[in-house]
């Protein structure tokens, strides 16, 4: 077989890899080594996986090759991608960025089972910063992960290598997770297409973080996440469907103002000007836009309880606690304080805060606000900082996407253009309970008007 050019490979996408497998353009041995090998190539500059997979991942994609020679076909089957590493998979450890001696996985997780059981190659296991905490991918574990579209920036976080990697073109498609704009956030800074789906959509095997995280697709299309979507939900093909659907004409409220966080937060203008330029695009395509603002009263004081005492769960399954950072021992302090009655007060007030914030949607069908306050920040911008300069840091760039987990409700990260320098920015598509159809099928009505997919990292591996 002669070898695709990567060019060809990288343009195809994660749907696209489908079909050149199922014709028999390509083989997934073949596709899987150039994954394996980009990764490689790219690791000293992008630093995007904690683990690779090679043995198991090629042995996974000579018998991917069997199967579709004996005419079998899969959504996923022989086609590369990568998960973050606070996901199981059988025989690797889930470090959750965090440094020491993890044991390997002796089970997979349900999404790994269902990737498999799709035909995925799943190449090895992406970045995270310790527990992911931080929109930053950044550790004394693995060192820092970059941005491909300027690795002097971080790629966001807390799944900024399942980003990078998808980015710059190792793979077509990643799994993250999502607690407080995880996957929105990172798809933001690397022109990507990040959905946070309905809680509960996709199993995690047990509840994350007192259901704020849910898993979630990266990838450069709506297409293809969807796609990615759909296998890991097990939902057939409802999702991409959704993709393929004209939304109808819509109303569409836009949303700047940040909720309450109690910290000093202001909307850079570049980001500002990003976010009204695709409103714009929308109202070109038939939609009304109406400038409102939800409700969100004091909603960031359910987060906290909610967040910290997954912390403190997590770090009882770390080997040596004196080798996480400071910041984290400090965070799982705080919420072993916090995992009793406010705890069960930050549950308890779920249902109110989706009556008050959803009210919006009695007068809008989808919400559009920024994803981030901010481009993304230099790589070492919140090194030495303290817990509580690090929390003002952080929720200073990226205070929009966390009411969403609370609430349990989708969201799509959408490209909004690049800054002056080249930096990615994106928008969000919020929705009420289970939207994420409506939700998809906008992002790709706007997607064939903005032809992001287009866009490329100079820097390619």
């Amino acid at each position: 077989m002669t070898a695709i050019p990567h060019a060809e490979v990288d343009q195809a996408g994660l749907a696209g890899q489908v079909r050149l497998l199922a014709s028999g353009s390509a083989s997934s041995a073949e596709l899987t080594a150039a994954a394996l090998r980009r990764a490689k190539a790219s690791q000293p500059t992008l630093n995007a996986f904690r683990y690779l997979r090679e043995e198991e991942a090629l042995r996974e994609a000579a018998e991917a090759d069997r199967r579709l020679e004996a005419g079998e076909r899969a959504p996923l089957l022989g086609v590369p991608i990568a998960i973050k590493d606070d996901i199981d998979i059988t025989g690797l450890p889930t470090s959750f960025g965090c440094p020491g001696d993890f044991p390997a996985a002796t089970a997979d997780s349900p999404a790994v089972r269902l990737l498999k059981a799709a035909g995925a190659v799943i190449i090895g296991k992406t970045n995270t910063p310790e527990l992911g905490q931080w929109p930053f991918t950044e550790g004394p574990a693995f060192g820092a992960t970059r941005n491909p579209w300027n690795p002097a920036h971080t790629p966001g976080g807390s799944s900024g290598g399942s980003a990078a990697a998808v980015a710059a073109g190792v793979v077509p498609a990643a799994l993250g997770s999502d607690g407080a704009g995880s996957v929105r956030i990172p798809a933001a800074w690397n022109n990507l297409v990040g959905i946070k789906p309905q809680r509960g959509r996709v199993d995690t095997g047990g509840e994350l973080f007192h259901g704020l995280t849910v898993l979630g697709p990266l990838a450069r299309t709506v297409a293809d996440a969807s796609l990615l979507l759909d296998v890991v939900s097990d939902s057939g093909t409802r999702f991409q469907q959704s993709a393929a659907r004209e939304p109808g004409r819509l109303r569409i409220g836009l949303s700047t103002r940040i909720p309450f966080t109690a910290t000093k937060t202001r909307l850079d203008p570049v980001v500002k000007a990003a976010v009204v330029r695709l409103a714009e695009q929308l109202a070109g395509l038939g939609h009304e836009i109406v400038e409102l603002e939800p409700d969100y009263r004091l909603i960031g004081l359910t987060f906290l309880p909610r967040s910290l005492t997954g912390v403190r769960d997590w770090t009882r399954r770390v080997p040596d606690l004196t080798q996480l950072d400071p910041r984290t021992r400090a965070n799982a302090r705080q919420g072993a304080l916090l995992a009793g009655p406010a705890l069960r007060l930050a549950r308890a007030a779920e249902p109110l805060l989706q009556r008050q914030i959803g009210s919006v949607f009695g007068r809008v069908d989808v919400l559009l606000t920024p994803t981030t306050a901010t481009p993304p920040p230099p790589v070492g911008t919140f090194d030495a900082l303290s817990g509580w300069q690090t929390d003002q840091a952080m929720i200073a760039a990226c205070p929009y996407a966390w009411p969403w987990n609370v609430l349990g409700w989708p969201g799509v990260n959408v490209p909004a253009g690049p800054t002056a320098d080249g930096l990615p920015l994106g928008a969000q598509l919020l929705g009420p309970s289970h939207a994420e159809e409506r939700l998809l099928s906008l992002a790709a009505q706007l997607e064939e008007a903005q032809r992001w997919q287009e866009r490329r990292p100079a820097n390619a591996w």
